[in-house]
């Protein structure tokens, strides 16, 4: 096992904010040596960019993988422009792909490694205005199932936490308070996660107390997947 080794290393794709950054941080407090690529370090909509970073870490073995960057362009479905559709199947679903087929590999000579890729709720529910992106959602639980099967046999545990609605910095700014309490409202337990909430999940899952599940898509909620 990897944890409070001072040699761990874990990625985290879309570490530098929100959701994202909680996760890093939490395995920089358990001892991981973790690198969360900015956006000129790692563009996820350019094959180039993508192949780039592969190729300049292609002897780094990491311990844990975060596919946790996303964008997510509301429209229904007859407004949905052919750039929308393109960048958001790039970047949630195309990307991680490459990054794991890139990176895996080490994983499996290592005999270890752990993988979290951040779903949504809107791969468990639906909501108008998501077609593309819970498409997107929905495929990279689809990319979680198979290699959850794949790469059993290399101790490679792989699963999808999909997270609700969080009060990250971006929500803050993009709702009123009134706005934020309307969903709120909506959530059974009364109030949205705390971005460190999602993390902690993210992080028993690659801990040392997960020797065994594999494959599955935890969605963190506060229940509202279930009303």
């Amino acid at each position: 096992m990897k944890e409070g080794n001072e040699n761990a290393k874990g990625v985290s794709y879309g570490g530098i904010r929100g959701i994202g950054a909680a996760i890093a941080e939490i395995f920089k407090v358990h001892g991981y040596e973790v690198s969360a690529p900015s956006h000129q370090e790692l563009d996820l909509s350019d094959e180039k960019s993508i192949e780039k970073f592969i190729q300049s870490h292609q002897d780094v073995t990491y311990d844990v993988i975060i596919n946790n960057a996303g964008i997510n362009d509301i429209n229904e479905i007859e407004n949905v422009k052919d750039i929308e559709i393109d960048q958001m199947i790039a970047i949630n679903l195309t990307a991680p792909i490459k990054l794991l087929r890139g990176f895996v590999g080490n994983m499996k000579q290592a005999q270890y490694g752990r993988i979290v890729n951040i779903g949504s709720i809107w791969g468990v529910v639906s909501k108008e205005g998501r077609c593309v992106y819970s498409a997107t959602k929905n495929g990279i639980h689809g990319v979680t199932n198979t290699l959850a099967v794949e790469l059993a046999k290399y101790n490679i545990l792989v699963n999808t936490v999909c997270p609700g609605f969080t009060l990250t910095e971006l929500t803050k700014k993009n709702n009123t308070a009134e706005e934020i309490k309307k969903i709120s409202d909506e959530i059974p337990m009364g109030r949205m996660a705390e971005p460190k909430e999602i993390a902690q999940v993210v992080y028993f899952l690659c801990s040392d107390d997960n020797t065994y599940l594999t494959g599955q898509k935890i969605t963190v909620d506060g229940g509202y997947a279930e009303r």
